[in-house]
């Protein structure tokens, strides 16, 4: 029987038909979270993050209707197939009308749910599996997500923390629009003085203020067609914010001492580490702007939760590292690799990066070791005293190694694995997609 791989959520009060769901689900080979109550759901979709929800409309403690809102209440929300009596199919209609993917009416017949569901999921998973911006699940999503709008000229914000990996996203999304051989230009926001960050963005003309002895072109003109990248949007001034909502709706902008419209070509796209409803209600940040800017949102998870990333990102930056340095190192050593696994990476890609190039250029050989990646632990090291480091971080991380290690021994054989692992089938598939491993030559 083939294996779909995926998760699919259950929200069912019914003890009967839930149990059998999940069962039939679970046979096909999908991971299968089940919840009696809305608010169970609610939670259980936030922290699985799964393909797919089907949801009965009448739940003891809410509606399906509320547990669909509160999902979509966040991007990259699960499609949902609900379930539902007679009575309530102008209901379920209404709710494939607000965005649902179907709904089915009880009782229903099994197989042409699971046909639904593969359906579905192959569209879901449809990124390669040699991800671009990354091999966890959700970088996957958000890759999938910046194809589908790569050919619109929608403006879209980037958020996540510092050193994330907003700006390649941005650049992925230039890259793969029909744009991408136009400019991509990128200003900081937060590295330009106030008060010459208009004269950067929309330029000046000559004589426009004290110093500007000819005309100057900013980032906006220079564009042209491309892609006009606004990092850290929340530092820039509210004065400066009044001008640039303007100039998305009239799509034209004048350059600083200047009369003649000049048309707005670019996409823009913007990025920021910060809260930006925060800054609204603080009053630093223009609310109808960020209405304007966050026509589609994209949200870049920290790397501390996308362990898979953590590896695969290892091993890009140490090749290009060492093909670049010419360094005589053989490899990375499973105990730097675990203990980039357990590391909180509050710097994110970014520091991953420094922290590779700088132990490939000063790393005494031939492997990569966990010194050399985290010099200031050095002494706890050497000293045998460990780092004090989350249980959960240790147990995933160890789990992961495992996991590979017999997948390798096995060829891929799922069967045979979950047999050595001592787990269902059903259990590793799951385990698998949490951290990442990819299996594209696993077999039953």
């Amino acid at each position: 029987m083939p294996i779909d791989r995926g998760c699919i959520a259950l929200a069912e009060d019914d003890p009967i038909m839930g149990e059998s769901l999940q069962r039939a689900l679970e046979l096909e080979g999908w991971s299968t979270p089940w919840w009696q109550t809305g608010r169970d759901a609610i939670e259980g979709i936030r922290r699985s993050d799964p393909d797919l929800v089907l949801c009965d409309i009448r739940l003891p403690d809410m509606s399906g209707e509320q547990v669909f809102r509160a999902a979509n209440a966040r991007s990259l929300a699960p499609p949902f197939i609900f379930m539902t009596a007679y009575g309530q199919i102008d209901q379920a209609v209404s709710l494939v009308r607000a965005g649902a993917h179907d709904y089915l009416t009880k009782p229903f017949e099994l197989p042409p749910l699971l046909q639904k569901a593969r359906d579905i999921i192959a569209a879901r998973l449809q990124p390669p599996s040699e991800g671009i911006l990354g091999v966890s699940p959700e970088m996957r999503r958000i890759e999938a997500l910046l194809r589908r709008i790569a050919a619109r000229s929608l403006p879209v914000l980037v958020t996540g923390e510092t050193g994330s990996g907003k700006e390649v996203c941005a650049r992925f999304l230039h890259q793969i629009s029909p744009a991408a051989r136009e400019p991509f230009m990128a200003v900081n926001c937060a590295a330009i003085p106030s008060e010459l960050l208009e004269s950067e963005v929309f330029g000046h003309e000559k004589g426009a203020f004290s110093g500007a002895h000819q005309r100057h072109l900013g980032y906006a003109e220079r564009a042209r067609g491309g892609v006009l990248f606004l990092d850290e949007i929340a530092a820039m001034p509210l004065a400066l914010q009044s001008k640039l909502l303007r100039v998305l709706e009239e799509r034209c902008f004048h350059r600083v001492g200047g009369e003649a419209p000049i048309p707005l070509r670019a996409r823009i796209v913007c990025a920021t580490s910060a809260n930006l409803s925060e800054e609204v209600h603080g009053g630093r940040f223009r609310e109808d702007l960020l209405y304007r800017i966050n026509a589609v949102t994209v949200e870049v998870p920290p790397l501390r939760e996308r362990p898979s990333d953590i590896s695969w990102m290892l091993s890009r930056f140490f090749l290009a590292a060492t093909e670049q340095d010419g360094s005589g190192l053989r490899g990375i050593s499973s105990l730097a690799e675990d203990a980039a696994l357990t590391h909180p990476w509050r710097g994110n890609v970014r520091e991953l990066r420094n922290r590779v190039e700088r132990a490939v250029a000063l790393a005494p050989g031939p492997w990569l070791m966990p010194a050399d990646l985290f010099p200031e632990l050095r002494d706890a090291l050497i000293e045998g005293v460990g780092i004090a480091l989350p249980l959960a971080a240790v147990r995933d991380a160890a789990e992961r190694h495992q996991i590979e290690r017999i997948l390798r021994e096995t060829g891929g054989h799922i069967a045979e694995a979950a047999r050595r692992l001592e787990i269902s089938r059903t259990t590793l598939w799951e385990k698998m997609r949490r951290y990442g491993v990819l299996a594209s030559d696993a077999r039953e």
